[in-house]
């Protein structure tokens, strides 16, 4: 996978981990009924993987590609070090349509792009001491979902901006004074997994401006978490 150019070249990809990917052909209707799909959304596509961020950028990824919906996609609580199980992961995601052959194209389209294009970095080494994850990703063209839960239209540029606690928050700051960005959705920490960040709209070369400042902040903060601590040498 190779890296966007609007990050920088001392970051280290965290490949996601796809624990469960599962096809349930038709449904039992009451199933279907509580997990929020359609009458005629006979079939359903199940998965899991060991990065919430990441599998919600793909499931969004499935819809651009498939007749699929996303009716039910949930992070757990604590995050996949505290995972509930093998296969648990830190999300479950379900896709639904009227056809097994639209799931199963939805599937593919979701598993290529958490091998190829979605994923959490962390600093290189010898960049800072303190390495945190963080989900620094932007997407040209959204499809129906991440559409739905921004406010925004389908195919508008997205940039989906994900860290720890402290960073998330000087980071979001950044990537909104970097470019005439728009924020759509704020996640305040603690979410389920104790992260926080946002989503943020614009033009192309906005939102991939706004992500190359959300990244410096967080190098910033790696480096200097203490800055406003320090004692001052004047008496």
């Amino acid at each position: 996978m190779s890296k966007p150019v609007y990050l920088p070249d001392n970051l280290v990809a965290v490949r996601p981990t796809l624990h469960s990917c599962r096809a349930i052909p038709n449904a039992d209707v009451a199933l279907r009924r509580a997990l929020g799909a359609a009458i005629h959304q006979v079939s359903l596509g199940l998965v899991t993987a060991d990065q919430d961020d990441s599998l919600y950028a793909a499931l969004d990824h499935a819809t651009k590609h498939a007749n699929v919906q996303v009716v039910y996609a949930r992070s757990f609580y604590a995050g996949a070090s505290h995972a509930s199980g093998p296969l648990s992961g830190e999300i479950l995601g379900v896709l639904a349509a009227a056809d097994p052959a639209e799931i199963e194209a939805g599937l593919a389209a979701l598993r290529e792009y958490l091998e190829s294009t979605a994923c959490f970095y962390t600093l290189a080494d010898g960049v800072a001491k303190h390495k945190p994850a963080f989900f620094p990703h932007v997407i040209p063209e959204t499809g129906d979902y991440l559409s739905d839960l921004a406010g925004i239209a389908r195919g508008e540029a997205l940039a989906y901006l994900i860290a720890p606690p402290v960073e998330s928050v000087v980071g979001i700051d950044a990537a909104l004074k970097a470019a005439p960005v728009r924020l759509c959705k704020y996640f305040g920490p603690p979410t389920e997994t104790n992260f926080g960040g946002a989503y943020l709209t614009g033009s192309l070369p906005e939102v991939e401006a706004a992500t190359a400042a959300f990244v410096d902040a967080i190098i910033d903060v790696a480096r200097s978490p203490l800055a406003a601590a320090r004692r001052s040498d004047r008496s």
